[in-house]
Parts: structure tokens; sequence; C-alpha cells
């Protein structure tokens, strides 16, 4: 079983990087939602103007910083497992997103 475990790793190694971004960008979807819904209430009694640059600012660079500030801490997390398991806990995380998205409807 370890080999096999080994050999999925090996296929997917050279895509950490793009699978942590996908699972951070997944969990962002997933969860986006109620991040705005908790920044809207901050910001309820903000003039409409001040609010609207506040809503693009967390877009572009709040949702694109978490970003690129959590796939490389997903990969380096990843990374704490043993060789042969890094492979399956990426699928196991891919299967967990979907089960996330399924509890909040998305699916």
């Amino acid at each position: 079983m370890t080999q096999f475990f080994s050999q999925i790793n090996q296929f997917l190694s050279p895509y950490y990087d793009q699978m942590s971004l996908m699972l951070v960008a997944t969990l962002l979807v997933i969860y986006g939602d109620l991040i705005n819904k908790y920044i809207k209430q901050l910001i309820k009694s903000y003039h409409f103007l001040l609010r609207s640059l506040l809503f693009v600012l967390l877009c572009a660079f709040g949702y694109g910083a978490l970003t690129l500030w959590a796939a490389p801490l997903l990969k380096h997390l990843i990374f704490y497992l043993p060789y042969h398991y890094r492979g399956v806990a990426f699928i196991g995380a891919f299967l967990l997103m979907g089960l996330l998205a399924e509890r909040r409807r998305y699916i």
C-alpha cells in the first residue's frame, strides 16, 4: 500500500504549488460569502463611497493577499506529512472541499 501511495505522490508532486492554490481558492469560494457578510456588518454605517472602496479593497487585495499567503503555507504544512502520504493528503483535501461545498449547498 505504501508503494501505491508513493506512486500517487510521485505523480502529483510536480503540481503541489497549483494544488495548494486551488485548495485555498476553493475555500475562499465556499466561505467568501460569510467573510463578505461579516465585513458588510462592520462597515454598514459608513458612507456609500467608503463602503464601495472597502469592498473593492477586500476583494482585490484582501482575497488576493490571502490566496498568495495561504497557498505556500498549505504546501508547507503538507510537507510535514511523510513523503508517501502527501499526494493522498491532497486528494483527501479535495474530497473534503467537495463535502464542505455540499454542506454549504454549492453543489
